[in-house]
Formats: structure tokens, sequence, C-alpha cells
């Protein structure tokens, strides 16, 4: 394996774009088997999450200068280059030299040329942008997706915080999280003595802080290596078997009998475009049909969560996403009341339920919804 963090980075961006691994997954993974310095290793995730969260705008920044489309690896080479000089803090020279020396030689005068125009150019803050779209780099749809449920405004306020690294937030127990995420396990109200099934739990942040208010916690999630990770980090944290449990369960059909549990939080799977921050490469995975699928899945699994809960128990649903169609355009079935108190954090009220955007709280966007169940 190379130790050159440049080009360990353009490796980890063509197995992103052409073999479609996930960047939170393959990064670590790599950097675990690599011999890089610590502050090389920071170099590698840096331009691997920055060049991915910013391909649409990378684009932008070098097409001014081309007539012909490059290929795809060449593509690639152009835009880690601009990437570290546009956004990465890398001197003009270094961001040139240093890319150019990556390229295959029958391109390299061509990415030379090209980025040395582009070096030369007006920086980022002061170019004539296509549109929003790219110089937010998004797709079209996700800009557009934004501005309808939120306006404009808020759109390009939330894109933009989610263009910039998210700051770590460090529980007591040492467990890193969103702080939007600690806030929903906090929503779920946990008392000592409390059942509780936190329904698609991986990989364990929200089960595990529901642990430490005393609750006797299920964590239940359908793939077996996802529950594994649940295990792995309430191991980590102390949390033996009598206070948290892991199971791997489909929670459309869950294996659970009806009734038994004080509350019920589902974390549901989402197109998660409240987190793309933290998951550079979503913006260029997630596509419109995908929404429509996950509203789906979502109700099936508020359906079959709710029947679990007992008389008087509380339901919480909660998506990293933004929009109505994965949120309050569902519906619990009779028998339950919505409960509009405040709940903890900095939530903004949102139809039924209750949402934060990236850029009111520096968090995650999510939505939060709370029910009680009154028979």
């Amino acid at each position: 394996m190379t130790n050159d963090p440049r080009r360990l980075a353009l490796t980890l961006l063509r197995r992103i774009e052409e073999e479609g691994a996930f960047a939170n997954l393959v990064v670590p993974s790599m950097l675990d088997r690599s011999s890089l310095s610590r502050s090389d290793r920071a170099m590698v995730t840096d331009l691997v999450y920055g060049t991915t969260r910013l391909r649409r705008a990378c684009d932008a920044l070098v097409d001014r200068h081309i007539t012909s489309p490059p290929d795809a690896a060449t593509r690639r080479i152009l835009r880690l280059g601009a990437y570290q000089w546009g956004w990465g803090g890398v001197p003009a020279h270094a961001a040139v030299h240093e890319t150019v020396a990556l390229a295959p030689r029958r391109v390299r005068g061509f990415v030379n040329a090209v980025l040395r125009r582009t070096v030369e150019g007006a920086p980022p803050s002061d170019i004539m942008w296509p549109s929003a779209a790219s110089q937010l780099s998004v797709p079209d749809w996700i800009f557009d997706l934004f501005v309808a449920e939120v306006g404009r405004d808020q759109a390009v306020a939330s894109l933009e915080r989610m263009n910039v690294p998210p700051a770590p937030v460090v529980r007591d127990d040492g467990y890193v999280q969103d702080q939007a995420s600690t806030w929903v396990a906090d929503a779920v109200d946990a008392r000592p003595g409390e059942r509780i099934l936190d329904m698609c739990a991986a990989p364990g942040g929200k089960a595990t802080a529901l642990a430490a208010k005393g609750a006797t916690v299920v964590a239940a999630d359908l793939r077996p290596q996802r529950a594994g990770l649940i295990a792995d980090n309430a191991q980590r944290l102390g949390y033996g078997g009598d206070q948290l449990s892991v199971v791997a369960a489909d929670g459309s059909c869950p294996p659970f009998m009806p009734g038994q549990f004080d509350a019920v939080l589902l974390d549901a799977p989402c197109s998660g475009l409240g987190a793309l921050r933290r998951r550079p490469d979503s913006r260029w995975r997630v596509q419109p049909s995908d929404i429509t699928v996950l509203g789906a899945l979502q109700q099936s699994l508020i359906d079959a969560a709710t029947a679990l809960v007992k008389p008087g128990g509380r339901f919480i649903y909660s998506v990293c996403t933004i929009n109505g169609s994965e949120s309050i355009d569902h519906h619990v079935p009779g028998g339950w009341e919505v409960d509009r108190s405040q709940p903890p954090g900095e939530w903004q009220p949102f139809g039924s339920g209750w949402r934060v955007l990236p850029h009111e709280a520096d968090t995650d966007g999510m939505v939060l919804m709370r029910y009680r169940r009154s028979t």
C-alpha cells in the first residue's frame, strides 16, 4: 500500500466512485491497514471526504478551462487538485505540482494546463457559478427539495453547513455522536426499570444512551453484522447483557409479543438528507425514487413498532432528514395521542412533530415525533 497520502486518497476516490464503496467504511478500513502518520491520515480523510462532498463544485471550478470532457480517471485527478486549492487550504503551487504527479504520463500535460489555469483564476468565493446547486455541490433535485421544504434562504444555509466537516460531540461515556442524535435519545425520556426497544439501533449510540438512563434496552437491527456493531459498542461502554440485549430482527415483522415495551424508539432508515456532511457520498448515491421506497418501508415499521407498546406507553419516531414525506406525512394507528410537549434540544415545531436544520444548531438535520398510547 502506498505511503503517499494523495495517491491513497485517489485510490479511495476511485473505490467510492467506481465500485460503490461507502466513504465512512472504506476510508477508516484502508487507513487502519496503512503505515501513515497521524497527520497524513488526517490529510487523506480530508481529501477524500472533501473531494467527494464537493464533487460538483470541483467540476464547475475546472470545467471553465476544459473544452473536451476528460475520462473518469482524469476527472477524478482534476477534482482532487481543485479541492486542495479551492477548499483544502493547500497553496496553489503545491496543489498543482503534487496533483500532476499523480496523473499518468499521457494526460499529465492536460492536467497541468487545466489546474494551472484554475489556480490562476478567481477563487471559489469570487467566481460566477452555473447554479446555486453547483456551488453548493448537490444534485438539482436535492436543492429543489430543500427549497420546497424550508424556503430558499434556509435551504442554502442548511446545505452550506453540510459542506463543513462536523465537529465531534463526545458523550460523558466516551461515545462520539451527533448532538441531534443525543436529543432523540433524551426525547425517549427513559427511566430506570422501564423496558425499551430501539428498533433500528445500529450502530448503538441511542441504545447505549437509553441504557445509561437505567432502562433495560432491547436493541434490534435487521443485519447480523450491524447487530454485531451494537454489541461491540455496548461491551466497550460497559453495558452488559442484562441491561442491553441485542437482536438481529426484521423490524417489519418483529419477534416480540404485542404490548410488552414501555417505549419503542424507531430511528428509521431514511434518505439521510439531513446528514450529508457525515456521509459525503450520499448526495450522489440517493435518488428521488429512493424516498418513495423508503416512505413505504418507514410506514410498515411504524405499523409494527406501535403494536409493541403497552397502553400508556410511548412511541418515538425520528429520521435524519428534513422532508415531510419521510416524517410528518406518515400516520400512526388509532389509539395514539401526539405528545406536543417541547423535547430536549433546539427543535422547532414541524407539523405534528419537531425539526432541527443543520445550520440552526450545527447538528444533523432531523425530524422527531412523539406519541403516547391511549388505549
